[in-house]
């Protein structure tokens, strides 16, 4: 099954869960137990902490939840803040979700600096409801911008052709007709 954030980011094939890590974590519990998926794919776009480039697609199977509070060391968190349906963590491009956008680039290397590349606010919330229920799940990302002070402009600005490019990806791929 398809899956998407809704909002300004849908696709026709895809089923929106909603926007930001709350949204898409009561959505897709509901539609666990309702329907019991075999698999979940959420596609969406993403920012980059400055290892990948504008309309990169990337695939995942590894999230993180870490905040900005963490890496300056005014927070910690108890909960096991990274989700993974991949064999192989080491290999996997970590995506760290938020319910807030990056718009610092010195934030952004701080991040890098823990392994974490890209950042898309519902992708954790997808990983660990999808675990929990004991679905496999992954992610394709398309990135739409930096995580820097232009963040939101070069969303909006690239969001339609990381869209159509990531449905351009999965046709490619044989997942979509």
């Amino acid at each position: 099954m398809f899956l998407c954030a809704g909002n300004s980011e849908q696709f026709e094939f895809a089923l929106p869960i909603g926007v930001g890590m709350v949204e898409a974590a009561i959505n897709l519990t509901r539609l666990a137990t309702m329907e019991a998926p075999e698999f979940l794919l959420f596609v969406g776009t993403a920012g980059s902490y400055g290892n990948h480039g504008i309309f990169d697609i990337v695939e995942s199977k590894t999230a993180a939840n870490v905040e900005q509070g963490l890496l300056l060391g005014s927070a910690y968190t108890p909960i096991n803040n990274v989700v993974s349906a991949a064999e192989d963590v080491s290999r996997e491009t970590i995506v760290n979700s938020s319910n807030y956008i990056t718009t610092d680039p010195e934030m952004a290397k701080r991040f890098l600096s823990r392994r974490l590349e890209l950042e898309n606010m519902e992708f954790f919330s997808v990983l660990a409801v999808a675990k929990t229920f004991g679905i496999p799940a992954g992610g394709v990302f398309c990135v739409t911008n930096y995580c820097d002070e232009k963040a939101h402009e070069d969303f909006l600005k690239n969001q339609t052709e990381a869209m159509t490019r990531l449905e351009e990806y999965l046709k490619e791929k044989g997942l979509l007709k």
